[in-house]
């Protein structure tokens, strides 16, 4: 595919803000700015701009724990994910999360884990999500090479061809897992020939070329959004940087190195632009000077906010339910006959009741008598309720 003036713009824009960006998280990191590990996409920009830019608005994606470029390229604010890892209010999870855990639910970004191949399943519920509700939209699983052998991905793949589910399985194959080289840890000669094993359609793309990226995600978007079940597209590229911030790649070679920075996906898609007569030189400076400058002052408004952080009581609030809200769930809900729940005088539960999780809450009965019980909700909550709360009655 080639694109016209308009999204190959685009999608230079998208790859240079996700490069630069990474170069300033870099940098923050190495002055100390910024605490804790954090895990760079440098070079993996065609394969997280080619797919993002190839989904409708209302698809879901459920990145892995190396997000930023993706969730860049998604549409998410620089500025949020700088104030992130700086700890932060203003950060997308309001600075609770740090850098491998970017959530976006306006820009249908399900968030990251730091466990391997952990979001597999979680997008591939979101894609059952999807069909039950009868939605056009699709579900990405987004994973590596090193997350590839994980039983919980490959019981996904299974249950989502045998259910025919509106899920992408995109494999980002940066050729290491840490410090484990695919070819040593991988069987298949090619990752994505195991979709065979599932009936699933697989096809495999240079992940350094934004263009063939964007054709193969939109073909695969095309065909399961029609009801065709799920698609595997593994996209080869290079990690350029470390696994993490202290890592000094002693495992490979600087010739190794080299020779995929010969193939640099934003070098190789302006030399292309260039020479299809799509930009000019001057309008390639332009486009990297306007996206620096952008990515710099994002940066700076971050760092300038970085000390507004939550007062334990916010941070606490956000993980506790408010006893207001258990109250008015428990004290105003009906039985089938239409019977209203004994009145809040009348209420005698348990301390442990109060500040417990969605769960009970919704499954709080009231029989026709005006008696409610949590027991049944008490079966399905947390270990730490059961292990202080007895199955009782509220009467």
């Amino acid at each position: 595919m080639v694109f016209d003036k308009t999204l190959g713009i685009r999608a230079l824009r998208t790859m240079l803000l996700c490069r630069y960006f990474e170069d300033k998280t870099e940098e923050l990191f190495s002055n100390g700015v910024m605490h804790g590990t954090t895990h760079l996409s440098t070079g993996q920009e065609a394969a997280e701009a080619g797919l993002c830019l190839a989904l409708d608005e209302e698809d879901w994606i459920v990145p892995t724990h190396r997000c930023h470029g993706v969730t860049i390229a998604r549409g998410s604010s620089p500025f949020a994910m700088f104030s992130e890892m700086l700890g932060s209010r203003h950060g997308l999870a309001m600075g609770l999360g740090g850098s491998m855990h970017m959530p976006d639910a306006e820009r249908r970004n399900l968030g990251s884990s730091a466990v391997v191949g952990s979001g597999v399943p979680l997008a591939t519920g979101v894609a059952f999500a999807l069909k039950k509700n009868k939605s056009k939209n699709i579900s990405v699983a987004i994973f590596g090479d090193g997350a590839s052998s994980r039983g919980s991905i490959h019981e996904s793949m299974n249950l989502a061809s045998i259910w025919s589910l509106p899920v992408l399985f995109y494999l980002e194959n940066n050729l290491y897992g840490m410090s484990a080289s695919v070819h040593d840890m991988v069987s298949a000669k090619r990752i994505s020939d195991r979709a065979a094993a599932y009936n699933i359609s697989s096809v495999q793309v240079d992940g350094n070329d934004v263009e063939e990226v964007y054709a193969a995600v939109r073909s695969a978007r095309e065909s399961i959004s029609a009801g065709n079940g799920p698609v595997l597209i593994e996209a080869v590229t290079y990690r350029q940087k470390g696994h993490s911030k202290n890592d000094r790649r002693i495992y490979r070679s600087r010739e190794e190195e080299a020779a995929w920075l010969e193939k640099d996906p934003i070098s190789l898609f302006e030399s292309r632009l260039a020479s299809r007569g799509v930009l000019l030189e001057r309008e390639l400076r332009d486009i990297e000077t306007l996206a620096r400058q952008f990515i710099e002052s994002e940066a700076e408004k971050a760092l300038a906010l970085k000390d507004d952080i939550l007062s334990p009581e916010e941070a606490e609030s956000l993980v506790y339910s408010p006893r207001a809200t258990l109250s008015h769930a428990l004290y105003s809900q009906k039985d089938a006959a239409g019977e209203k729940c004994r009145e809040r005088s009348e209420y005698n539960a348990s301390p442990a009741l109060k500040d417990t999780s969605p769960a009970l809450r919704s499954g709080t009965e009231c029989d026709a008598s005006g008696k409610c019980t949590a027991q049944t909700a008490l079966k399905d909550t947390s270990p730490a309720l059961r292990s202080r709360t007895t199955e009782e009655t509220l009467l």
